[in-house]
């Protein structure tokens, strides 16, 4: 996806999102992968008094950059994000 798209894909949210919406924006991964994306600096934030902050930027960079595709090769769970074409099933 095209950095306009993203953008376009995520309007909804505000400039800096929480942690909740941060992992809505990934598809819904779990607390604990969010927090480890943050808590290791892969994503950019703010950390003010126990609560997280991203920047809408920063998660775009996040969702374009080289880890996020090789991190979505890696879960059990496919992450569909907007219009990319959803996995089929194996019968």
């Amino acid at each position: 996806m095209t950095r306009q798209e993203l953008e376009k894909l995520y309007e909804k949210y505000p400039d800096v999102v929480n942690l909740k919406q941060f992992r809505q924006m990934l598809g819904g991964v779990c607390e604990i992968t969010a927090r480890r994306l943050l808590q290791e600096n892969i994503v950019q934030h703010y950390l003010i008094r126990y609560t997280y902050y991203i920047p809408k930027k920063c998660v775009i960079d996040y969702v374009m950059s080289k880890h996020y595709k090789q991190y979505k090769k890696l879960l059990k769970h496919k992450v569909v994000i907007g219009n990319e074409e959803k996995p089929k099933k194996k019968k």
